[in-house]
């Protein structure tokens, strides 16, 4: 089921379990995952998309050896707060995957959570080569502390 407000996401995960976010691109997937008291978003792995049905098979096996409550999709708002294409096929992403599992599954603004995972690479002084490998499952990880820290705001941690 698909839940526009990360609170009404949050009442539809069960306990002690981990969530995962999503940083969808048009040429890869970055997938983060979080420990099972929803504290720590950990980055883990970019997936090359391919068709749908190959990405969301890879997307499903992932959250079924990780036993993953929920699913976190960045949203790529526009910087003044309106939704552009990019919602738009974020949004009908979310909705083809929702009709192959019962999986939670969330919006979060990931407006500069690329940025910010550039920065933290450029910091660790990661090489350009590797940044490119790294940076959409690095931004996942970005999108997923931001969901991770909303919910121990609201005190629905895992």
């Amino acid at each position: 089921m698909i839940h526009e407000a990360i609170a009404d996401f949050a009442a539809a995960l069960p306990r002690d379990r981990a969530i995962a976010a999503l940083d969808l691109g048009d040429k890869t997937i970055g997938v983060a995952v979080s420990d099972r008291r929803r504290a720590v978003a950990t980055p883990l792995e970019t997936i090359r998309r391919k068709k749908f049905g190959v990405d969301a098979a890879a997307l499903l096996d992932i959250c079924g050896k990780r036993e993953i409550a929920g699913l976190v999709l960045g949203l790529p708002l526009n910087m003044d707060g309106t939704e552009g294409p990019r919602c738009q096929s974020t949004r009908a992403f979310a909705r083809n995957l929702s009709r192959l599992t019962d999986l939670p599954i969330g919006f979060w603004d990931e407006r500069l959570s690329t940025v910010a995972a550039e920065r933290a690479l450029l910091e660790a002084d990661t090489s350009r080569k590797r940044r490119a490998d790294v940076i959409d499952h690095v931004a996942a990880g970005v999108i997923l502390q931001g969901v991770l820290d909303r919910l121990q705001h609201m005190g629905q941690r895992g």
